[in-house]
C-alpha cells in the first residue's frame, strides 16, 4: 500500500501550469514544510522540518491555485511517486514527490494569517437568553412542532 498523509505549511504560493491537448488540465506544484516530531537540537541549528514536494492534478490543482497561499497550513493525502531523469550535464537525477489525492485546510483564515482561503462559519450568539441559559421561543413558533415538552 502506498499512502501518505501530511500536514504542513506551504513554503510559497502554488505554481500552476495547464496541460496542452484536447482537454486542458491544471497541474499545481507546491512544497509543504512538515515539522518533524521529537527532540529539537540543543543548539537549534538542526533542521526540524522536511520540505516535501507535492503535485495536484485537474480540479485539485485548480483548487490549490485558487485558495492556497504561502504560509497556510494544509492537510493532504496521496501517494509517493519516484522518478528519474538525465539533466543537461548527463547526470541521473532522482525525484520523489507526493501525488495528491485529497487536500484541505488545516487552519481557519484568521489563524493562518492569510488573506484568502477557508474560514469556518461562526455560530451566532443567542440574542435573547433567559437567566437559566435557555433562549426564549420567538412569537409565532408553534409549541407542538418543538421536539420536546
Amino acid at each position: 500500500m502506498n499512502k501518505v498523509i501530511l500536514m504542513g505549511r506551504l513554503t510559497r504560493d502554488p505554481e500552476v501550469r495547464y496541460s496542452q491537448g484536447e482537454r486542458s488540465m491544471a497541474i499545481a506544484r507546491y512544497t509543504l514544510a512538515v515539522d518533524r516530531r521529537g527532540r529539537r537540537g540543543q543548539e537549534g541549528s538542526e533542521q526540524n522540518a522536511d520540505f516535501i514536494p507535492c503535485v495536484a492534478f485537474d480540479r485539485a490543482g485548480e483548487f490549490a491555485e485558487k485558495y492556497f497561499r504561502q504560509g497556510m497550513r494544509v492537510l493532504i493525502s496521496g501517494r509517493i511517486q519516484t522518478g528519474s531523469y538525465t539533466n543537461k550535464d548527463g547526470q541521473r537525477v532522482y525525484t520523489t514527490e507526493v501525488i495528491i489525492e485529497d487536500q484541505e485546510f488545516a487552519d481557519s483564515k484568521n489563524s493562518s494569517g492569510g488573506d484568502g482561503g477557508y474560514q469556518p462559519m461562526s455560530r451566532p450568539a443567542p440574542t435573547s437568553a433567559i437567566g437559566d441559559g435557555f433562549m426564549n421561543i420567538p412569537d409565532g413558533v408553534d409549541d407542538e412542532g418543538l421536539p420536546f415538552n
